[in-house]
């Protein structure tokens, strides 16, 4: 049996009596993701891997209990990701690399971005767009306790339309890459559409993505036209929606972006040229925003290094990148519902959390920016049940970090302490073991 096999049964074993027992946790100061108030001293009991109390003060544990100390902490719900990639991760000239790695490579990889990312504090991603044989896997491996990483919600292959922003045959001979269809997840009117969205559903995804408008890093000139019609988005929510699945709509552009959320799209990412019709969808349909404000600051950052992007993607990420913070702003203060999400894979995995600095510079109160990444997020992917919030029944997913982040939202890029169902992987900054008292 191979050392790397046995580490990991080892490490299974070992944490198996940790969630049988119930957890008791001091928090000092603890924000509960749905109030407007800090709370003071509480403690949360853990059994198996949920919530089963929230009580006022810091309760005596009972014999054989695991006591966990963050008296002098900060504790919030572990935090939710609504854009990642963990399939991959920005570099310079990265395009040729599909060409010269497996999907076995990219997997194997990416278990240190999914690593990055639980131990950053986020316990729960959407992961939107990639492989779907990269993807759907590293999902499954992590909910069987086999490799570490956030809770993964995936839709595999973004849905696109020929020459679209997720038609990774743009710009390739079709004698190489030939002309794809719904089974490559490209759409060519209503019924590949569907076909489409079957497949997707088919191969295990938990949400559906598509791309409804151009974007910045495909192999296409322009950036923000519209790419599927009306009618074309409107059968894949209501194919998605007859097997209670979602669709986020990628969309830079105004006139895309409408078409998505007239046909029903529970989500925009990026949403950078939205105008008034669009703020009003937004709020008619209850549709949430997923700002990835951090993309748009790194790429038009990378685009001024010679030859990190092609000379295709420059001119859009310099011109577009740079927009999506005053987007955000505009959104927040009309009204649109916000949900956090970052573009992870745009920038290094693990960053995640300086989306809040972002969202707080131009005037998202701190507790409002942690709530679009708690309960908000949790709406948005469909488990509030679950996730989201510190409440009674829900996993046992607890953050901590040293000082107030609603004094300073800059607390949150440092986090020093990572519960997942129960399961602590992170208890100081180096993430190694837990400060636990068994009783």
């Amino acid at each position: 049996m191979r050392k790397t096999t046995i580490a990991t049964i080892s490490m299974f074993l070992l944490l198996q009596p940790l969630l049988a027992q119930r957890t008791v946790v001091h928090c000092g100061n603890l924000i509960d993701g749905f109030s407007d108030q800090l709370r003071g001293q509480t403690t949360l009991i853990i059994e198996d891997g949920r919530i089963s109390a929230v009580e006022d003060g810091f309760s005596a544990p009972a014999r054989g209990d695991r006591v966990i100390d963050l008296r002098n902490k900060y504790v919030l719900p572990g935090l939710l990701d609504m854009h990642t990639h963990l399939g991959n991760e920005t570099q310079k000239g990265g395009y040729i690399r599909s060409f010269q790695l497996y999907d076995a490579d990219f997997a194997l990889i990416a278990t240190k971005y999914l690593r990055r990312t639980l131990m950053a504090g986020f316990t729960s991603v959407r992961n939107l767009g990639g492989s779907a044989t990269v993807d759907i896997p590293l999902r499954n491996a992590v909910n069987r306790g086999e490799i570490l990483g956030p809770r993964m919600f995936v839709a595999g292959k973004s849905l696109a339309v020929l020459g679209g922003h997720a038609d990774s045959t743009n710009s390739y001979r079709e004698d190489i890459l030939p002309v794809p269809g719904p089974e490559e997840g490209v759409v060519a009117g209503v019924e590949s559409a569907r076909r489409a969205t079957l497949l997707a559903i088919k191969r295990g995804a938990d949400v559906i993505k598509i791309t409804a408008t151009a974007g910045v890093l495909s192999q296409a000139d322009r950036g923000q036209t519209p790419q599927f019609t009306e009618e074309e988005i409107r059968v894949i929510v209501e194919t998605a929606a007859d097997f209670g699945l979602k669709v986020a709509a990628h969309a830079h552009g105004a006139e895309g972006m409408k078409r998505a959320l007239r046909a029903g799209v529970a989500s925009i990412e990026h949403g950078t040229y939205l105008d008034d019709e669009a703020i009003q969808l937004f709020k008619n349909n209850n549709a949430y925003l997923v700002p990835t404000i951090i993309a748009g600051k790194t790429v038009a950052e990378l685009a001024k290094i010679e030859g990190y992007y092609s000379p295709v993607v420059v001119p859009k990420a310099l011109a577009i990148g740079p927009l999506i913070q005053n987007t955000f702003a505009r959104a927040y203060k009309a009204g649109v519902p916000i949900a956090f999400g970052t573009d992870a894979g745009v920038f290094k995995h693990g960053q995640n959390a300086k989306e809040f600095e972002y969202m707080v510079e131009v005037g998202m109160p701190a507790m409002e920016a942690i709530r679009s990444a708690t309960y908000h997020a949790a709406k948005l992917v469909g488990h509030l049940d679950d996730l989201g919030t510190l409440e009674a029944g829900k996993y046992g997913d607890v953050i901590a970090v040293d000082s107030n982040p609603l004094q300073d939202i800059r607390a949150l890029q440092n986090v020093t302490f990572v519960m997942k169902e129960g399961v602590v992987y992170k208890n100081g900054a180096t993430g190694h073991g837990a400060t636990e008292t068994p009783k």
